[in-house]
């Protein structure tokens, strides 16, 4: 990942200035102090951040928020599915001001991992009890997205009951049913919380040894 910093005035600001790169990444707004004021993810940087400079934004206290910003520091990452990543281990990291402000009254998603043998992945806006949570997620189609691609890469149940015989999700590769065969599952189930804790590297690899073995059977 690449991390460059842009410097500009608290209010007016020439939006062409802006000179951020049309790239997936994850944006913060900073004090001149350097705190850190409030974190977003972006598919392309250079239109979300320009947003926050539009006439007439989508939400009440973005002016505010730019007026006492100094400095928009931007992250670019290799996929939105990373920046969504890198954006909640920084927003856990630097638990910024307008992150809940810019929340409304709403109940915001998490992703869990409950506290059974073998965990199960949950999209909830009502955690259960000893429950390992990730969020809130703002964007609820990315929290989907998240679990549908920790799944997919690490076989991570989301069943309510183990199944003894197994499943539809073991049968299509959703799940290394722990239910059937438990050996290596606690092992897959700590991949994917590192995954959620930001170290995307572990799913890099995962997705390398993926399109590596499709290549070897010409379907990639």
């Amino acid at each position: 990942m690449g991390v460059d910093l842009y410097r500009f005035t608290p209010m007016p600001v020439n939006q062409a200035l802006l000179d951020l790169p049309n790239k997936p990444g994850v944006y913060l707004f900073r004090r001149s102090d350097g705190r850190v004021q409030y974190v977003g993810k972006a598919t392309n940087l250079h239109n979300r951040v320009k947003s926050y400079f539009a006439k007439n934004p989508d939400r009440d206290k973005i002016p505010e928020l730019v007026a006492s910003s100094d400095d928009v520091e931007f992250i670019v990452t290799q996929s939105p599915s990373e920046a969504l990543i890198l954006e909640r281990q920084l927003i856990r990291k630097h638990k910024p001001r307008y992150n809940s402000m810019l929340m409304d009254d709403k109940s915001y998603p998490f992703i869990a991992f409950t506290d059974h043998e073998f965990p199960r992945v949950l999209y909830t806006r009502h955690p259960p009890k000893g429950a390992h949570l990730w969020g809130p997620f703002p964007d609820a189609s990315a929290a989907k997205q998240v679990i549908k691609l920790l799944r997919r890469q690490f076989g991570i149940r989301d069943c309510p009951e183990l199944l003894p015989k197994g499943c539809l999700a073991m049968h299509i590769g959703l799940c290394t049913a722990p239910c059937v065969q438990p050996k290596g599952y606690n092992e897959q189930v700590r991949a994917a919380e590192s995954v959620l804790n930001g170290d995307a590297s572990v799913l890099i690899e995962a997705l390398q040894e993926e399109m590596d073995a499709a290549s070897e059977d010409l379907d990639y």
